[in-house]
């Protein structure tokens, strides 16, 4: 996709999952700052401030581990070794008990609501145990029709492309 594509598909994919009702329900959102071909989400974290919202980042820890910190600006995120921003140690603890809903990152998903990831199972080990709303942002020509998956693998509660949505089959 060129620059302008992306910034487009940014546009319409975060504004859809702003519209949410989820969103305006919810007072503590984990989210993640966009890297390569994910969404800029870092374009909505000053939007949802203002609506009084707490922001928590991913930080990856040692050992295959995830926390969640709040986002208190720019001046508190690191540069992890893999490229991804996060908050510095200074910023407080969030528990995902305490979170209303999660932004899940992906480099793609599927219509089962299946996501690929980067490999390390950070959110699947998170996804296993977190009981608050999940969303997905795909790009519509990402979209797969069935990603591959394991049996550790989880899926999220919606995913949202620039044109369509599906939700999670959920049965019983």
């Amino acid at each position: 996709m060129s620059q302008s594509e992306r910034f487009e598909s940014d546009g319409v994919l975060l504004r859809r999952f702003m519209e949410l009702p989820q969103v305006a329900e919810s007072e503590t959102l984990l989210l993640f700052w966009g890297m390569g071909a994910e969404p800029d989400t870092h374009s909505i974290f000053q939007p949802l401030l203002k609506e009084g919202k707490v922001i928590g980042l991913p930080r990856c820890l040692p050992g295959g581990g995830m926390e969640f910190r709040r986002y208190e600006g720019e001046e508190h995120i690191t540069l992890h070794p893999y490229g991804m921003r996060e908050p510095d140690l200074s910023c407080p603890l969030i528990l995902p008990r305490a979170a209303d809903l999660a932004l899940i990152p992906a480099m793609c998903y599927d219509e089962t609501c299946l996501r690929l990831g980067r490999g390390g199972g950070f959110y699947d080990r998170f996804l296993a145990g977190f009981s608050g709303h999940t969303v997905g942002l795909c790009r519509e020509r990402l979209l797969q029709k069935r990603c591959p998956a394991q049996p550790h693998d989880r899926q999220v509660e919606l995913v949202l492309t620039e044109d369509r949505s599906f939700r999670q089959n959920v049965t019983g």
